[in-house]
């Protein structure tokens, strides 16, 4: 385990962020979002370094009102959430898109992206709305789409993954239809906090979901709880029959591994391996290879403390539990994860891109055992959202409510 005690330097060289860029205030009737901010986005390319020395040029794309996750569709186009329950199909400017650095700004328009109809009620509020998007493997096919987000009943909520089908054959009526949910937390909580709900497929076609303990920390070692858990379903929510509790039925019997805080990064790397990533409490950021049936020990142990000042004893006093893969103390609050399998940043490969949040920053870690921390880019700004794109490219989305889709190359 590679345990991170020191910020490493964000060396971040971004330029012309002062120019602004007015362009068209882009507004749906129930969550808007800006192509080019009206109120003072910019949009002009910039270059980040890394505290390795690695250099990188950003071109930001442009705006959205908290976008949370992203995903892209077999012919380029791109489906992106937002936080408080839109949903955008959007066309990017690929021509434009340059691995020069893109000196020149992109330009769209309102006509570039379009919302999608056809979503469930969405709870927006703390940490919830709406969440993760993926596709089906055999989304050429079947064109289904999946969505987690948080449902509201009374006081009480919960996260809720549900799929539908893209239907794209009216372009000025993008929707999803027959939308069904296939999954939800169990119980409902108080509380707005810690739903995880990222999701991912593996190569065998089995659903995993990351399902946070909504800031209750017992429900993590619950086995009558879904809290805290990662969990494994077949791709229509039902339960595979060789889950490592299956034998146990009920909520149980979802359950791939236990002990989790608030996972938001899943991914499976080449070798099939699942990583997943979550935030520790007061310091003790984790990323986890997960084994099925394990416990990574949340609450039981953290490199981390409770933010009341309540120690909690480390990972290394319970060797019986599973112990990160690396730790980070201070923390980079990660978010969005992707293990980068592409040709344009070669010396990249197979290695995995963290979203940080509070540490502002893309961070690049090798997945070999043990796991370490290779390069920290200093962003400016809060990353959500990491994705590989068509050929290779990666695309980053930042948090807050003017969210930009920055578009990474290397001269």
């Amino acid at each position: 385990m590679e345990r991170v005690t020191e910020s490493a330097s964000n060396g971040a060289t971004i330029a012309g962020r002062a120019v602004r860029c007015v362009l068209i205030c882009l507004l749906s009737g129930a969550a808007g979002g800006c192509v080019g901010d009206a109120q003072g986005v910019s949009l002009t390319p910039y270059q980040v370094e890394s505290d390795a020395g690695g250099r990188l040029d950003v071109t930001p794309v442009m705006a959205f009102n908290r976008p949370w996750a992203m995903v892209f569709l077999p012919d380029g186009q791109l489906l992106v959430t937002e936080k408080g329950g839109t949903l955008w199909l959007v066309n990017l400017p690929w021509d434009t898109l340059t691995d020069d650095g893109g000196a020149t700004p992109v330009e769209m328009s309102a006509e570039d992206r379009t919302v999608v109809s056809g979503l469930p009620e969405i709870r927006s509020a703390g940490q919830g709305g709406l969440g993760d998007v993926i596709l089906h493997p055999e989304f050429s096919e079947n064109g289904l789409v999946y969505i987690s987000y948080v449902e509201r009943e009374g006081d009480l909520s919960g996260a809720a993954v549900a799929r539908g089908t893209l239907d794209r054959s009216d372009k000025s009526n993008v929707k999803l239809v027959g939308l069904t949910v296939i999954w939800r937390q169990s119980p409902k909580v108080t509380g707005q906090g810690h739903y995880g709900h990222r999701l991912a497929f593996s190569a065998d076609g089995h659903l995993f979901i990351t399902s946070g303990e909504r800031q209750k920390f017992d429900p993590a070692q619950s086995k009558l709880q879904n809290l805290g858990k990662i969990i494994r379903l077949n791709d229509d929510g039902s339960l595979p029959g060789d889950n490592p509790f299956a034998a146990a039925g009920g909520v149980t019997a979802e359950f791939w591994s236990l002990g989790h805080r608030n996972p938001l990064g899943i991914a499976f790397d080449r070798k099939t391996r699942l990583w997943v990533h979550e935030m520790g409490p007061r310091g003790g950021d984790e990323l986890n290879l997960i084994k099925p049936g394990h416990n990574y020990g949340y609450p039981l142990v953290s490199d981390g403390d409770h933010y009341s000042g309540l120690r909690i004893p480390d990972h290394d006093t319970r060797p019986d539990l599973e112990a990160p893969a690396i730790s980070w103390n201070p923390v980079i609050s990660p978010s969005g994860l992707v293990i980068y399998d592409g040709d344009r940043f070669p010396e990249w490969r197979d290695t995995g891109l963290i979203g940080g949040l509070s540490s502002q920053s893309l961070v690049r870690v090798a997945l070999e055992v043990p796991a370490r921390e290779i390069e920290r880019y200093g962003m400016g700004a809060r990353i959500r959202e990491v994705e590989q794109g068509p050929d290779g490219r990666v695309f980053l989305l930042e948090d807050g409510a003017d969210g930009r889709l920055l578009h990474l190359s290397q001269r």
